[in-house]
């Protein structure tokens, strides 16, 4: 029943009713401001990280590239010391190579004059016994011998 205000006391005026409205309307405009300020906010910080993140890997990269050319660089040098090192290596094997010969030879020859010195020896020590026995073996042994072809016949 109408009450003599105009309102009934069972429903909202509409002028009652749409200003709650526009407040809620209003209450949620701000809300969805406040979320997408916070939202774009949320997204830059994401997107400073990112981009940090983008500069610290670059900087890595770079720093990996200078170490990569430093390595390589070392690389090349030891590569090139090795070379040369095997190089010399190379000669002084063919060096030891020819002084072993030269050594090999070297012994050969004394051990032949050992052996021909301790026969000399052997055969002089054989004269001297015989000088001991015959004193004229000795005249005869500077003296050349020579043989004729109708002595070597006879035998």
């Amino acid at each position: 029943m109408a009450s003599p205000g105009g309102t009934s006391s069972g429903s909202c005026s509409p002028m009652t009713n749409s200003g709650s409205d526009e407040d809620l309307q209003a209450l949620m405009d701000q809300k969805k401001r406040k979320r997408m300020i916070s939202n774009r906010e949320s997204a830059r910080k994401s997107r400073m990280r990112k981009q940090k993140h983008l500069d610290d890997l670059m900087t890595q990269v770079n720093q990996q590239r200078k170490e990569n050319s430093e390595i390589l660089t070392a690389l090349h040098l030891t590569t090139h010391h090795y070379v040369g090192v095997e190089s010399e290596n190379s000669v002084l094997r063919t060096q030891f190579m020819e002084l072993n010969s030269r050594l090999n030879s070297l012994n050969e020859i004394l051990h032949y004059m050992n052996f021909n010195n301790q026969a000399d020896l052997h055969s002089q020590m054989m004269i001297q016994s015989d000088s001991l026995i015959n004193p004229w073996s000795l005249l005869l042994m500077n003296q050349p011998q020579t043989a004729y072809s109708d002595m070597l016949l006879q035998y």
